[in-house]
């Protein structure tokens, strides 16, 4: 699992969690937590979900043609999906900026 992705996650959303050891419990640990903010906070989850750029239109297709399955597990797997796009976005432009660029490199 990819360090990145849970430093990315405990910034966002995760805070005071422990490290999650697979997949599997990374997965359980945002589900617990996407849950416990669509019962008690669902602004914060939608500012969050904002803030990650998590797809409006994705994440409504999803729950609409889900209906019946648990929505915080769908909504935790996009979170995850959409950071887990982000690190592979930032590797794949690592190479374009040098420490200390300052100048557009279009």
């Amino acid at each position: 699992m990819d360090d990145s992705l849970i430093t990315l996650l405990q910034k966002e959303l995760l805070t005071g969690v422990h490290d999650p050891f697979n997949e599997k419990e990374l997965l359980s640990q945002v589900r617990e937590k996407v849950n416990e903010l669509i019962e008690h906070d669902f602004g914060k989850l939608v500012n969050i979900l904002y803030r990650i750029d998590v797809s409006e239109q994705k994440l409504k297709q999803l729950l609409r043609s889900n209906g019946d399955n648990d929505a915080a597990a769908m909504i935790a797997a996009l979170i995850i999906e959409r950071q887990m796009e982000k690190i592979k976005s930032r590797k794949d432009t690592k190479h374009f900026y040098k420490p200390g660029d300052t100048e557009d490199k279009w």
